[in-house]
């Protein structure tokens, strides 16, 4: 029925069944609903992914290989990333049928719920790191010697579950639901309109995994850099690994471990749940890790420059990274933990 030829058909086996996918989807007969809003039709999937692609623009592969590098790049990125719902909403409203319509819906209500904490979170990243710019938020877990997950795991977490829920994958993909909505948002769209939504989909879930390596694992620098680069030979072929390389097979490595489990691992949830988890579960906990950025920055980084704080009377909490990096770690662990015993005596009083 699809004409998709069995992936041992193509030159090597499985390595361009995307391109044979491709082609497929090139020559298929693209069609219009009769009663759409065809200009918005037209427009919606350019407007999706021609945002998706001017992302990367703003995501640097290392310190000298970049699009661009503007002073805002983090809030840029992020104020892009938000344009692709807007389009999602148009496309399922102009198509004119009640399963694109609902899709739509939920992905105008799903966008409330996340996009707060993602911002709040952007921001802790920005307050201690003491910039807007990605590159220089990268310097900075540099200079500390500690990546951003062991300043802030709770920041991690946080961007982590809101980036899944933004670029729609499961869990959190409701506006897609195929046992409910037929194919969601997008069941009108066919041919190469369906290929580039769907290229645009994967395009934007590199993306997230691209900014939490810059955010929160250091971006292009070597883990354990003081520890295995100085080994005799080892080392000296450790050091030698190109950021842009590194960059890549982090990122790599957060998709597969991160949202390829979380699609075979994880079941969807109702946009009920989703909004009652974004407002009374990820938002006081991104205030939260607000003030403990605040505090962090304050106590534990000189407030002129990037460099950590050089205080040896850390005793066990002072590590290999340079700075009591267990301070952060069990202070957010306790926040957690008061959090969660106040929302439990809240459930069980209701």
């Amino acid at each position: 029925v699809n004409n998709r030829s069995w992936m041992g058909k193509t030159i090597v086996p499985g390595f361009f069944q995307n391109v044979a996918d491709g082609m497929k989807f090139l020559v298929k007969e693209h069609m219009v609903p009769q009663r759409a809003d065809r200009l918005i039709f037209e427009v919606s999937p350019f407007l999706i992914v021609s945002s998706t692609l001017l992302i990367l623009g703003m995501i640097p592969l290392s310190s000298g290989i970049y699009a661009t590098n503007p002073d805002l790049s983090i809030l840029y990125a992020i104020a892009i990333f938000g344009i692709a719902p807007i389009g999602v909403f148009f496309a399922g409203w102009s198509s004119n049928n009640k399963y694109t319509l609902i899709g739509g819906i939920r992905s105008a209500a799903q966008l409330t719920a996340y996009e707060i904490p993602l911002l709040l979170t952007l921001l802790s990243v920005a307050i201690l790191s003491g910039t807007f710019n990605i590159i220089d938020s990268i310097h900075f877990q540099h200079s500390a010697g500690a990546w951003n997950i062991f300043l802030m795991p709770l920041g991690a977490a946080l961007f982590l579950i809101t980036m899944i829920a933004e670029v729609e994958r499961v869990p959190f993909d409701m506006p897609e639901a195929e046992a409910e909505l037929v194919e969601g948002w997008w069941t009108e769209y066919g041919g190469m309109r369906f290929g580039m939504l769907f290229m645009a989909e994967y395009i934007r879930t590199y993306a997230a995994c691209f900014l939490f390596t810059h955010f929160f694992l250091g971006g292009w620098h070597l883990p354990f850099h003081g520890t295995i680069g100085s080994l005799p030979v080892v080392g000296e072929a450790y050091l030698l690994i190109p950021g842009a390389v590194m960059t890549l097979v982090k990122s790599w490595l957060v998709f597969l471990i991160v949202f390829v489990w979380a699609r075979f691992a994880l079941a969807r949830i109702r946009t009920d749940q989703i909004l009652e988890f974004g407002w009374r579960m990820l938002l006081p906990l991104a205030v939260l890790q607000v003030v403990l950025a605040i505090v962090y920055r304050l106590y534990l980084f000189d407030p002129s420059g990037m460099s950590a704080k050089n205080d040896v009377g850390g005793g066990m909490a002072w590590d290999a990274f340079g700075i009591p990096y267990l301070v952060p770690i069990a202070t957010t662990l306790f926040w957690l933990g008061v959090f969660f015993v106040y929302l439990n005596d809240e459930d069980k009083s209701v």
